[in-house]
């Protein structure tokens, strides 16, 4: 379909503040040329009937790291595209792949593998850069993170790695951490985002990691301090801070496990759609059926245990990374914490694109932007998955008319 025109008529359309009934996208090469009221006619077209159901941005998923029986850090093209397909079924047009703390040599083998898999990524999700977890965190809230491989910001180390990609776009660390402000600076001037993540801070640590750089607090309430008592006195942490510094973004993983439906009303109430991103940190166990499986690379990782639609540690501990899609945080975060699906959408599309600083081409169905759209029912069960106007998921094939 790449190169063609197409209509998607007779379908619910998910614009940034409302629902435009029984409205119609028209696609031009890859682009969104129309997309509003009415049942557009358009000649030589490939039509697609949505049937009542509703038509989307395609999700953005900016904390990811497996599916499909795969992680990103096995390090290979093959893990790259079988988790980029795997949820592109899902409803997730654009992801950035995330990392695990490693040594040094494994980060820059999936640097490789990224870079190799690029080109080759053609009925995927797409790749919008790396997301680095790791591996400057705070020993204490590793949660499943690998402490062997756990260290303070190396600025010999840090410079090399972002030497050797111009695709880094995220990188998460502790803020408290020796090192870690003048971490923040280097990535900031570099086009890379740091965020919080995995971290004893408190209050004023992140008020001036904000300062410099940090901007983002990874997966809000996991891995990361809240109110603490030392000695006689209170201090609010990580969790109070990304709640009272109104500018900073969090993201969630809103699979109904790691938060329960009240921390997700809270979260919505207090920092909104606007500056709440959804994530599935789904690890490899995605779409596989329960059982034991490996958090990180196959050759080294952790062993887990997939129950109650979470991944464990071996003695259930902690969580071990989500084995999430982007179709159930959707329906997940309406269903649970009543949150409108306009919002819940948004949470999805909108602004995980605006903090990744893709809003420009990404994010919303509007004249000019890339057709990454998809099509799903009530239950947000995934009917079709567009990707720069190509289909590269259909339930079946119903609704495609030549």
């Amino acid at each position: 379909m790449n190169g063609s025109r197409v209509r998607i008529f007779n379908g619910n359309l998910i614009m940034p503040n409302r629902i435009i009934r029984n409205g119609t996208v028209v696609i031009n090469d890859g682009v969104i040329e129309y997309a509003g009221e009415g049942n557009i006619e358009v000649n030589d077209v490939i039509e697609i009937d949505a049937r009542g159901n509703y038509v989307a941005p395609g999700f953005i998923d900016i904390h990811v790291h497996g599916g499909a029986g795969h992680d990103f850090m096995d390090g290979t093209e093959d893990a790259f595209l079988k988790i980029a397909k795997l949820h592109a079924k899902y409803g997730t047009t654009s992801m950035l792949p995330t990392t695990l703390s490693a040594s040094k040599e494994e980060l820059l083998q999936t640097l490789s593998a990224y870079e190799k898999s690029i080109k080759s990524n053609v009925d995927g999700a797409q790749f919008l850069g790396l997301h680095l977890e790791g591996p400057y965190f705070a020993m204490a809230q590793r949660g499943a993170q690998d402490p062997r491989y756990i260290r303070d910001p190396n600025p010999e180390e840090y410079k090399e790695i972002i030497s050797r990609s111009p695709f880094i776009k995220r990188w998460s660390a502790a803020p408290e951490l020796k090192g870690a402000i003048e971490f923040g600076k280097y990535m900031k001037s570099h086009g890379v985002l740091p965020a919080v993540a995995h971290t004893d801070a408190i209050y004023e640590d992140v008020v001036v990691a904000f300062e410099n750089g940090y901007t983002l607090a990874t997966h809000l309430y996991s891995a990361m301090s809240g109110v603490t008592r030392r000695n006689a006195y209170r201090y609010a942490g990580v969790i109070e801070a990304a709640f009272i510094i109104d500018e900073m973004d969090v993201e969630i993983i809103a699979d109904g496990v790691h938060l329960p439906p009240p921390l997700l009303k809270l979260v919505y109430k207090i920092k909104g759609a606007e500056r709440t991103a959804l994530i599935t940190d789904a690890m490899r166990a995605a779409g596989m059926p329960p059982g034991e499986s490996v958090l990180g690379s196959l050759h080294n990782g952790l062993k887990v245990i997939v129950e109650d639609g979470v991944a464990k540690l071996p003695d259930r501990t902690s969580f071990a990374g989500s084995v999430a899609t982007a179709d159930r945080l959707v329906r997940t975060i309406t269903s649970m914490a009543d949150i409108p699906l306009t919002d819940a959408v948004r949470m999805m599309t909108s602004t995980p694109a605006r903090i990744l600083g893709v809003n420009e081409t990404k994010g919303s169905l509007a004249a000019g932007k890339d057709a990454d759209i998809v099509i799903f029912d009530p239950d947000i069960r995934i009917e079709t998955t567009i990707i720069k106007g190509s289909v590269v998921y259909s339930r079946d094939s119903v609704g495609v008319v030549s």
